[in-house]
């Protein structure tokens, strides 16, 4: 199995190389914006990979390293075409230029919208634009985004957090298009928006004050937990927003 994971070097993205990077036949790509985490020397079988999500111009140097890292990949001694078999979006930001979540609309401000917007939202779109000629090789490809259950509208019963409920809120459409015309396209595939749960993370760590404590997962936790729910993922789950535990969030 090839997988891409973008953003490993954040919380969650390097939990989830460093879990799969220890099952047997897995290929483990990752994306870094600044810098691969210091731990990466000891698991030398994951392949780094340069990209900022929020340059257009990186996403197709981006499908060059990845087919050049695949080209060898040999099946019972027969060369395969390069192809991907799972893609995860790990890649998200809740406090925009270090600033709070808004907590009412005068707070609002629209570069940082903007910016939300473009962080957590349209990076999910380029790489399902970018990647699935190489998705559409494998027999059951996977693409998933790490959302947030504030991104819920039926959900949200406390307001707040504009920018951050809003660009999720958009990803979440963004995946259900995916889902839609992929469907057509590659009818095993299986494209999903997966909550976390509340993870110890930089993201996070200014709101954990009260969280319960089993309730404050590790990164490894949380890997594995998300990790779990992919590997059990059938077509009829092909567009819907997952939890952590595999429950259904309604959007």
């Amino acid at each position: 199995m090839n997988v891409l994971i973008v953003g490993g070097s954040g919380g969650i993205g390097w939990a989830l190389c460093k879990t799969l990077s220890t099952l047997p036949n897995v290929t483990v790509m990752a994306t870094y914006r600044q810098g691969v985490p210091k731990e990466a020397e000891d698991y030398s079988d994951i392949v780094w990979l340069p990209l900022d999500v929020c340059e257009p111009s990186q996403y197709a140097p981006l499908v060059e390293g990845i087919t050049e890292v695949l080209s060898g990949v040999q099946d019972k001694g027969v060369e395969q075409p390069a192809r991907l078999d799972w893609v995860i979006n790990c890649v998200g930001q809740l406090s925009i230029d270090q600033a709070q979540p808004e907590k009412n609309l005068k707070s609002i401000e629209a570069e940082r919208f903007a910016k939300a917007m473009q962080v957590n939202t349209l990076p999910t779109l380029l790489l399902a634009q970018y990647l699935q000629s190489l998705l559409r090789r494998s027999t059951a490809p996977r693409f998933a985004t790490i959302s947030a259950r504030v991104g819920s509208i039926s959900d949200n019963g406390l307001g707040g957090w504009y920018s951050y409920r809003c660009s999720k809120a958009a990803l979440n459409m963004a995946l259900k298009n995916i889902s839609i015309e992929w469907g057509r396209l590659m009818p095993n595939s299986c494209t999903v928006a997966l909550h976390p749960g509340t993870t110890d993370t930089s993201l996070s760590k200014p709101f954990q004050a009260n969280v319960p404590e089993h309730k404050l997962f590790s990164t490894d936790k949380t890997a594995r937990l998300l990790i779990g729910v992919l590997m059990s993922l059938q077509r009829e789950n092909n567009g819907q927003f997952l939890a952590f535990d595999g429950s259904l969030i309604e959007w």
